[in-house]
């Protein structure tokens, strides 16, 4: 199966979660030691992790092998979410991040293209290690590898949506377009959803909502990380081609007749 590798860090899950959506802190740190993800996404600007006198969600975290990827969500801009992640790194030290520049905060949430990668370029000179949320197109995605990337998140669908991967095709063009990891981001809504980004040749895939706002987040959890695993492994496996007629899995040369 082999690590998730991603700028200078390593890890063993090709699952990435959220922390947003959950009833509580404390049910977000089950679905994440469940899920065996390596990395939580963190809403810099909504939840708190610089200030020692409020609940902070990195106490919850202690003593466990779980890194925070914090994001840039809700920043509308650039400057915005370059402010943002120098902050971050300040306080924490952390230069991991997931950089999203949101273009349409009202219906879709769709990202900013032009804003990320200028966001992006700016980062990365900067020392960052940018993941970055984007749209399944291979042509951007190429741009933003130019521009010092750390790793490709394309869309599957709308964030939070659940309407899963809407156009398989351009999972594989953005895969073949870069030699960064791909990770599969929003629009997850169930197992299968990531089993099937996986099985495309995605490297990871990222969900939050589909785990947070399930009847049972913890064994939601739990089946996006044997649903990833079980994807990872049918891609490398290689599946068998499609046909449109059916082959007889048994042999019939030397059947006799029975007329």
């Amino acid at each position: 199966m082999h690590s998730l590798i991603i700028g200078k860090y390593e890890f063993g899950s090709r699952l990435i979660v959220g922390s947003g959506k959950y009833k509580d802190f404390k049910t977000t740190r089950e679905a994440t030691i469940a899920s065996g993800a390596g990395l939580i996404t963190v809403a810099v600007r909504r939840v708190n992790i610089t200030n020692p006198n409020e609940e902070n969600l990195l106490d919850y975290f202690k003593g466990t092998n779980v890194k925070l990827l914090p994001n840039s969500a809700g920043c509308v801009s650039a400057d915005e979410a370059i402010s943002t992640f120098r902050l971050v790194r300040e306080a924490t030290g952390i230069d991991l991040i997931k950089l999203e520049v949101i273009g349409d905060s009202a219906k879709t949430l769709y990202p900013d293209a032009i804003e990320t990668l200028k966001a992006c370029e700016i980062l990365a000179k900067e020392g960052f290690s940018a993941m970055v949320y984007t749209t399944d197109d291979p042509i951007m995605a190429k741009r933003l590898e130019s521009a010092g990337a750390a790793a490709i998140m394309p869309l599957a669908s709308a964030i939070g949506s659940g309407q899963g991967i809407q156009n398989r095709f351009n999972v594989i063009f953005v895969k073949e377009a870069v030699k960064l990891p791909v990770i599969v981001d929003a629009g997850v809504g169930c197992a299968s959803d990531a089993a099937i980004a996986m099985e495309l040749g995605a490297d990871g895939v990222l969900t939050n909502t589909a785990i947070a706002r399930a009847n049972n987040p913890i064994l939601m959890a739990e089946a996006m990380k044997n649903a990833v695993i079980a994807g990872r492994q049918s891609y490398l496996a290689g599946r068998i081609a499609k046909r449109l007629y059916a082959s007889a899995s048994s042999p019939i040369e030397g059947i006799a007749s029975l007329t």
